[in-house]
């Protein structure tokens, strides 16, 4: 491997080129007429356009991103996370243009992106999942039976779904038929897959996830666990390791669950497997992440290991260098996601001219962004502006130290609003700050600012 493709954007490819830059690969960014200022062009040591600003054009157009990757001799791609990353027919192309692809085989890649296949592979690895269907079902009167039989509410959810989109809770009977037929209505249009499954949805639960890294020699570890519980229309804002409220003990159990599940699928590279934990301990598969998650930067910070670099030298086909009985977590850490979004109009997008931009700095804080004052956000893409991590030797330390960090993040523009703040009232919340919060914790906070009893 000698250059390396980042078919991304934003935060990640910066994030990525950078790792490349420490191990002496060469860097190609790959950008679209909305991205023409980008820092990661800038910084790359080539960069291609590749389409105008909309991501079917550009970003996700399999083609425009392998002919970039022919015209600059690069030899493996790195997707990043979103767009290509979890796209199996991407990682054929790749395979079949001899192009190393960083991250699990493609039909690895498939058997789990499709959620009732991974769904089947995890109940084969003795995974507990919650009660539903172990595979798409596809007749209307047989997913209302079983929605009856396992008692609601219950969660309706796209096979090909992912990132929070194609799923939707039902707590009343009645509303079932009009849900499902919805959902699948909808998941055909996005993800050109109509199929969807049903499952028991868990009211007060915690969103667990266990950070995995395998070789393609069959050996596989995992970097402890991350509670992602605080969630606003299914996707993470705040993210934690280790999970508190979980004993050492349950979540390295939980772990070695997820560790040997995705070995028995032939699993290369990092990812993560999902699941949620009810308020007795139990734990429940939920899916699998063929990709590094945006969160992924806590796992360093507890760990030491830097999980990109980790991808790229399994790519290269290197053993893993470390055993499970290797691995060190130190200390708690903390991830906080600063978005360009008014958490007052439900968190509707502020795409804006940035016109100014302060980054909080410190010991043991870690700021992973693409911005910069002049800067236009452009409403093509995801609102992230940037992550806020921290460290520190206990929680206490870890929330006084992002807290601190939060007020320190000032990024101004005309119209823009951002999560910043909201992120401190979150931080500051009774059952956060104890451990006990779950991924209602948002809705309590609506409801409660609306003056209904919670």
């Amino acid at each position: 491997m000698h250059t390396v493709l980042i078919a991304n954007r934003g935060e990640i490819a910066l994030r990525v080129l950078r790792t490349c830059r420490e191990l002496g690969l060469r860097t190609v960014a790959v950008y679209s007429t909305a991205d023409e200022d980008a820092a990661v062009v800038r910084e790359a040591d080539e960069a291609v356009r590749i389409g105008p600003g909309p991501a079917r054009r550009s970003y996700n157009h399999i083609p425009a991103v392998i002919e970039a990757a022919r015209m600059t001799g690069a030899d493996a791609i790195h997707p990043g996370y979103g767009f290509l990353s979890e796209n199996p027919d991407f990682a054929e192309v790749c395979a079949t243009e001899g192009i190393t692809f960083v991250g699990p085989p493609p039909e690895v890649m498939e058997r789990l992106g499709d959620k009732a296949s991974a769904r089947a592979a995890m109940v084969a690895a003795g995974l507990p999942l919650l009660p539903g269907s172990t595979d798409a079902i596809d007749d209307p009167d047989a997913a209302k039976a079983l929605a009856d039989e396992i008692g609601y509410p219950v969660i309706v959810k796209a096979v090909a779904g992912g990132g929070g989109r194609g799923m939707a809770v039902v707590r009343d009977p009645a509303a079932f038929a009009d849900t499902y037929r919805r959902t699948r209505a909808g998941a055909a249009a996005v993800f050109g897959d109509g199929r969807v499954y049903v499952e028991r949805y868990l009211d007060s639960a915690r969103h667990v996830e266990i950070q995995v890294l395998c070789d393609a020699h069959g050996d596989g570890v995992h970097l402890g666990a991350r509670d992602c519980s605080v969630q606003r229309r299914h996707q993470k804002l705040v993210e934690e390791t280790p999970a508190p409220g979980l004993s050492a003990e349950v979540q390295h159990a939980i772990g070695a669950d997820a560790v040997r599940a995705v070995l028995s699928v032939g699993y290369e590279g990092a990812g993560t497997v999902e699941f949620l934990v009810d308020a007795d301990g139990r734990h429940y598969f939920m899916e699998v992440n063929c990709r590094l998650q945006v969160e992924h930067p806590v796992s360093e910070m507890v760990s030491g290991i830097d999980l990109v670099a980790e991808q790229l030298r399994v790519a290269m086909g290197e053993p893993l260098r470390f055993t499970q009985a290797d691995i060190r977590l130190d200390g708690v850490s903390i991830e906080c996601r600063i978005n360009a979004e008014d958490p007052a109009r439900d968190f509707a997008p502020t795409p804006a001219l940035l016109d100014s931009v302060d980054l909080p700095g410190g010991p043991f804080v870690r700021v992973d962004t693409h911005v910069a004052a002049g800067r236009r956000i452009p409403p093509e893409y995801d609102s992230l502006l940037a992550k806020v991590v921290v460290w520190g030797p206990d929680r206490d330390t870890a929330l006084r130290r992002m807290d601190r960090a939060l007020a320190e993040t000032r990024i101004r523009g005309e119209r823009l609003a951002t999560t910043a703040e909201f992120l401190r009232g979150v931080l500051a919340e009774p059952d956060f700050r104890a451990g006990r919060h779950d991924t209602g914790l948002l809705d309590r906070m609506k409801d409660r600012s609306r003056g209904v009893p919670v």
